[in-house]
């Protein structure tokens, strides 16, 4: 299964089964201490984003964006609309695009990859039928509640495969590397990176062999995490903040757009960004340890195993509705976009925003969580942000 769940070996051989009982004892004390520092957890239920975004692209038929999975789709623990993944993905899109694109959000605060069976039917149940792409961030509550690995990536597996004969392209944020967590300490600390390690390899081979990209989320939010917890960690002290939300968007949305076929750099192998044309196993090793790396399958004509391409996409500052994280909540699109002024953002607190001047319907019910608007720019330094995601569960 998986190529033997990612060849754990590539991380170390052993586990808890090699823990005595005083090991173990002291791996109980160390989640306890864990639990106790990070938090509860508990977050408000995320604003829905669900809407059409760039409707300053009205005339251009739409795209079709849903995200399934967990609470890193979902965007637990931040308060507005245009802070969620989803939206900031939407807008993205939209200004790739230069169209409008329609969001659906399935996602499940807590969800399991086994959860993924509802999502998907949920999603193909509806009016409008299978999205022009979905976005899955799963992985990191199997981990946490210690699901055997073989029984994520099957659930992953079905869930892609009925995506893409719907019609869909798939992208898929790999399990987070939880191992980033600060207040998390050895040996407790090693079991769960060798864990949700082993996983996002796992769910790299069986996305790419079903017809999807992945992403390695990984440990892209760990140094930031680190130095800045209190702008990266959300008010629950578990869960992103919009600043940490809009970093991880930032390493998802290139993919996003290459699956559609509209992202503008070639699909060719750029050697001095380490990329390579690899077996789709070793691949999913890599891209596990590097947060950020793309693997998507390709046809080699002598290869008997599947092989997968590894890139590391450019990013790209993300149009923000309504200005969040510029510093002063006031956006760029046009030059005389606006949000609210008494809002400061998470960003740089100087860097203007160089959005397109999105506009997006707000969806009922979101009054009052600022949805949507005229975007600024996510992230508070550059597009080439190098540590972004979320250790979300």
């Amino acid at each position: 299964m998986a190529r033997r769940i990612a060849a754990g070996a590539a991380y170390g051989g052993g586990g808890i089964g090699l823990l005595g009982v005083a090991a173990v004892g002291v791996l109980l004390a160390e989640a306890a201490l864990a639990r106790r520092s990070v938090g509860t957890g508990v977050a408000p239920l995320p604003p829905g984003p669900d809407g059409r975004y760039g409707q300053a692209y009205d005339e251009e038929p739409p795209l079709r964006l849903a995200l399934l999975g967990d609470s890193t789709s979902a965007g637990q623990g931040v308060r507005r609309t245009g802070q969620t993944p989803g939206a900031l993905l939407s807008s993205g899109l939209a200004a790739v695009a230069e169209r409008p694109v329609d969001l659906r959000v399935v996602a499940l605060p807590g969800a399991r990859s086994d959860d993924l069976e509802r999502q998907v039917s949920l999603l193909l149940a509806g009016p409008h039928g299978a999205p022009d792409v979905c976005v899955i961030m799963i992985g990191a509550n199997d981990v946490t509640h210690r699901v055997p690995a073989t029984e994520s990536v099957r659930c992953l597996a079905a869930a892609v495969r009925r995506l893409r004969a719907a019609g869909s392209e798939v992208v898929v944020g790999t399990c987070p590397d939880l191992g980033t967590i600060e207040p998390v300490y050895q040996p407790l600390r090693w079991l769960a990176r060798r864990a949700s390690r082993q996983l996002a390899a796992a769910q790299t081979i069986v996305v790419v062999e079903h017809g999807g990209r992945t992403v390695s989320l990984g440990d892209l939010l760990g140094p930031e995490f680190a130095a800045n917890p209190r702008e990266m960690f959300g008010v629950d002290n578990f869960h992103p903040s919009a600043e940490g939300y809009a970093t991880a968007a930032m390493a998802v949305l290139p993919t996003v757009c290459a699956a559609l076929g509209i992202w503008p750099e070639p699909e060719r192998i750029e050697p001095a960004r380490r990329e390579n044309l690899l077996p789709v196993a070793q691949a999913a090793a890599e891209a596990a340890s590097e947060a950020g790396t793309e693997v998507a399958g390709t046809e080699v004509a002598t290869a008997r195993a599947p092989w997968a391409l590894l890139k590391h996409r450019r990013r790209r500052r993300l149009p923000l509705p309504n200005g969040i994280g510029n510093g002063h909540g006031k956006g760029n699109g046009n030059g005389n976009g606006s949000g609210h002024g008494n809002e400061k953002g998470r960003g740089s607190g100087k860097r203007k925003g160089a959005g397109n001047g999105n506009t997006a319907k707000r969806s009922p019910g979101s009054e009052g969580s600022d949805g949507p608007g005229k975007p600024g720019a996510a992230g508070g330094s550059s597009g080439e942000r190098e540590e972004p995601l979320s250790q979300d569960t």
